[in-house]
Order: C-alpha cells, then sequence, then structure tokens
C-alpha cells in the first residue's frame, strides 16, 4: 500500500466507495467522472505503480483483470453490445491515478 495513494485509500475503505464487486485480488467500482454510461474501474488490491512497473512475477494480475471484466461487462449487459478496456499508462497515457487499473467503458446507444 501506498499511503497517499487514492485507490490504496478507497481498497482499504479509508474512503467510501460502493464495491461492485470484490474478491482477495481486486476490486471494482464506478468511475466518479464517467466517459459513457458504463465506466468502470478495475483496481488490484495490491500497489503496483503503473504498467511500466509491473514484475513478471505480476503478470497474473492483468489476466485476472480480463477475466473480471469480462464478468463485469456481462453484469453491466454491455457484453453484447460491445466495451472498451483500457490502461492509461503514465502521465503522457492520460494516467491520472498511479495505481494500476483498468477502465471498462460501454453502454453507448447504437443508432
Amino acid at each position: 500500500m501506498s499511503h497517499d495513494c487514492l485507490f490504496c485509500k478507497i481498497v482499504n475503505r479509508e474512503i467510501p466507495s460502493e464495491f461492485l464487486y470484490e474478491d482477495d485480488t481486486y476490486v471494482v467500482f464506478k468511475d466518479i467522472n464517467p466517459a459513457a454510461p458504463v465506466h468502470l474501474l478495475l483496481v488490484p488490491k495490491k500497489h503496483i505503480r503503473s504498467i511500466n512497473d509491473l514484475s513478471p512475477e505480476e503478470g497474473d494480475i492483468i489476466s485476472g483483470l480480463f477475466m473480471v471484466a469480462k464478468e463485469m461487462a456481462r453484469e453491466q449487459g454491455v457484453n453484447e453490445s460491445g466495451y472498451k478496456l483500457l490502461f492509461n499508462v503514465e502521465k503522457g497515457g492520460g494516467q491520472e491515478i498511479f495505481h494500476l487499473h483498468l477502465h471498462l467503458i460501454g453502454g453507448w446507444q447504437k443508432k
């Protein structure tokens, strides 16, 4: 845990958040500034600063994130209509919170 990390504080329930999913490794909650009707953040409980700081031994964290994303997309009703999965990496890549997380974004209406 990083003591000044917003997501670590959410994971440790120091900052209130409604978890849509939680297990021993991950939590999922809604983005407070959604870019779409469905915008979830999938966050490993272990503090890893970014993709650039991921060690080979932690690679299973990424595959686990994708499996949780698949289930959350189904639960949110966007698995068939489609959704995006997005990692922002470092400031130049749009990362604002320096705790590894995956965005699940979808729910736009087809025209």
